[in-house]
């Protein structure tokens, strides 16, 4: 079992390096949400890619700060992050480092939260008979004009998809927008006390959420590792719309017909890619954090991946 982070010997990054993973940082953070920033300058809408910035309602100021995580001290930082909140000074003079401890019991039932999800979510076997199918229950039975895009199928058509397929949503927050005719035809009636027993890596949104959990453990993620779970989530989230009923084509977004076993195929091939980022995503965070050993998650649970 690896050392506890507030255990290990603190790793020393003089100024000039922490700046330089600093100033890298940012830019990238600054690539990363241009479009976003420029469109919302414009007061323009994205029905694609406005989710990350409104669902997940976090402003890309969030993330353009860098944090080292738990168990780095930053050389000569003294001045500069001393008023930065959750930052102890560190063993060397002028030197911080991010205070773990005071974090964590500040916010007692917050880790416990995220640290049971990553750990729970990545030890179990990845399902991938799902094909996407959350989104098509969000419409199931509803008056064509009430949707925000036109239905690839039309109303009935994409009616039929999902009386001709068995739901198998796993996430409770995608279930949570299910129409009430869609609800009662998944394979379990999910809620906010059994997430952490629910959630599996399969799963696209449990793949985006690694982003939420990220943001919501603050300093003890190191900034690198905030802006791959951004990334993560902003690639699966462009397959979850080009699999989903609506036709995006206006927009640039060619469908994944998933109705079709070309589709299926397809659908399944990316989520297996993103359930081996999101695991090693989610193995990362634990090791910087906790001091997770790395051979605790992801491998084993991906070997067992079935889909059903």
């Amino acid at each position: 079992m690896a050392p506890d982070v507030a255990t290990r010997p603190f790793a020393r990054l003089p100024r000039a390096q922490w700046k330089a993973r600093e100033e890298a940082h940012v830019a990238r953070a600054d690539a990363l949400t241009a479009s976003h920033r420029t469109r919302a300058a414009r007061g323009e809408k994205h029905p694609v890619w406005d989710f990350l910035f409104t669902y997940y309602s976090y402003k890309p100021a969030v993330l353009r700060r860098w944090h080292p995580g738990p168990g780095v001290e930053l050389g000569d930082a003294g001045e500069e992050r001393a008023g930065w909140r959750w930052y102890v000074a560190g063993p060397t003079h002028g030197s911080v480092t991010v205070d773990r401890a005071a974090f964590e019991a500040a916010r007692p039932q917050l880790v416990r939260l995220v640290e049971t999800i990553l750990r729970r979510t990545a030890s179990r076997p990845g399902q991938f008979g799902c094909f996407g199918l959350h989104e098509w229950a969000m419409v199931y039975r509803q008056d064509e004009r009430r949707h925000p895009q036109p239905l690839r199928l039309g109303s009935e058509g994409t009616d039929a998809v999902v009386e001709g397929h068995d739901l198998r949503c796993t996430h409770v927050d995608a279930f949570r927008f299910f129409t009430p005719e869609a609800a009662p035809r998944n394979r379990e009636r999910l809620s906010r006390l059994d997430q952490p027993d629910r959630e599996q890596p399969g799963c696209l949104h449990a793949g985006m959420d690694v982003y939420k959990w990220a943001v919501k453990l603050g300093p003890l993620v190191p900034g690198e590792l905030l802006l791959d779970a951004f990334e993560l989530a902003r690639d699966i989230r462009r397959l979850d719309m080009e699999a989903s009923p609506y036709d995006l084509a206006d927009w640039g977004f060619s469908p994944v017909a998933i109705e079709t076993p070309e589709g299926k195929a397809e659908y399944v091939r990316r989520q297996r890619a993103f359930a081996e980022r999101a695991n090693a995503l989610r193995a990362q965070i634990l090791v910087a954090w906790r001091g997770a050993p790395a051979s605790a998650l992801g491998g084993e649970a991906l070997s067992g991946a079935r889909q059903e």
